[in-house]
């Protein structure tokens, strides 16, 4: 049951990162118990999927991106949704990179994703009727490390 879901609507176009930004971070400021630092990492997720979104979906024309974004009154657990019609891509199938090897030895690429997926508690990819449709869920509201 999703009955507190926002969405916006806006063209895969790098340009339009300030209005998703606003959007999250509003969305955000309306939850009691939101910390900085919960802003901070939605700030920099929210970062690298449209940047993949707007970077990789889409070969030739651009398109649009649909955010969702969902929060229960009294839940400490926000959601996001992003879906796309660009070209399939699974982040979940990116192989983790060894971020132990010196940088000039790994391979070039997938450092979003693993920073995505290390900040984030859930994370889903599935493509249903031609759209990309990513989920992350995230705890607010505690300072973590």
């Amino acid at each position: 049951m999703c009955t507190n879901t926002r969405k916006i609507c806006v063209k895969a176009d790098a340009q339009n990162i300030d209005e998703v930004f606003d959007f999250i971070e509003g969305e955000l400021e309306d939850i009691e118990g939101v910390c900085r630092q919960d802003v901070l990492k939605m700030h920099m997720v929210v970062d690298e999927i449209f940047s993949n979104i707007t970077n990789y979906a889409y070969e030739e024309e651009t398109g649009d991106v649909i955010i969702s974004f969902n929060h229960e009154p009294g839940s400490d657990c926000i959601s996001m949704t992003f879906t796309d019609q660009g070209r399939p891509y699974n982040p979940m199938e990116e192989v983790v990179p060894d971020i132990n090897l010196p940088a000039g030895k790994r391979k070039v690429g997938g450092l979003g994703v693993f920073m995505v997926r290390n900040t984030v508690d859930d994370i889903h990819y599935e493509n249903m009727d031609g759209s990309n449709i990513l989920t992350i869920k995230k705890r607010i509201g505690q300072e973590q490390d």
